[in-house]
């Protein structure tokens, strides 16, 4: 996550992040394709200094979730409220949630589109164990694309659904 702006212009560029091996937990390179809503959020974000992701405006990188967390509290609470269902805890509108969660839910959410368990790992990034992972070194970028641009059409009808007169419509070829 410690991505500096210098570096943003190809992020943004190739919409893909690289998180180097030492800021992985397996201790692998992971590349992340960026989806266009993806890119939409991180090119909103403000950013005065060195790092994309950051709480302070750029100063530093995200150190911890615990603000971040805390502004995705205010903004669920906030749109709750907007949407006339106002919720019981402000500072924890739908529940003990940890950001975890959010992997897990995206996880979930592309195995019920469809997208393959062993494409979600790749997007996890978890570690393959199996005796094939030592042969198979192919890292799946394209099928890693799909699943999460897949994912991101997903959410985005969840949070701007089309007017009930408009019939989505399947692309020609799948």
């Amino acid at each position: 996550t410690r991505v500096r702006s210098s570096a943003a212009s190809d992020v943004y560029k190739r919409q893909l992040w690289t998180l180097p091996a030492s800021n992985s937990k397996n201790g692998k390179l992971h590349e992340v394709p960026l989806s266009v809503p993806a890119i939409e959020v991180l090119s909103a974000l403000p950013r005065a200094g060195a790092y994309v992701l950051s709480t302070t405006g750029g100063a530093r990188p995200i150190g911890g979730f615990t603000k971040f967390k805390a502004q995705l509290n205010r903004e669920m609470a906030r749109l709750l409220t907007e949407h006339g269902e106002p919720p019981a805890d402000p500072k924890a509108p739908v529940g003990d949630w940890r950001i975890h969660d959010v992997r897990r839910t995206a996880a979930t959410g592309m195995a019920r589109l469809g997208v393959p368990g062993s494409t979600i790992s790749k997007v996890l990034n978890h570690a393959e164990t199996s005796v094939t992972a030592i042969y198979n070194r192919y890292e799946y970028l394209p099928e890693k694309k799909r699943a999460l641009e897949l994912w991101a059409k997903h959410v985005e009808g969840l949070i701007r659904p089309a007017p009930a007169n408009v019939v989505a419509l399947p692309r020609a070829g799948r």
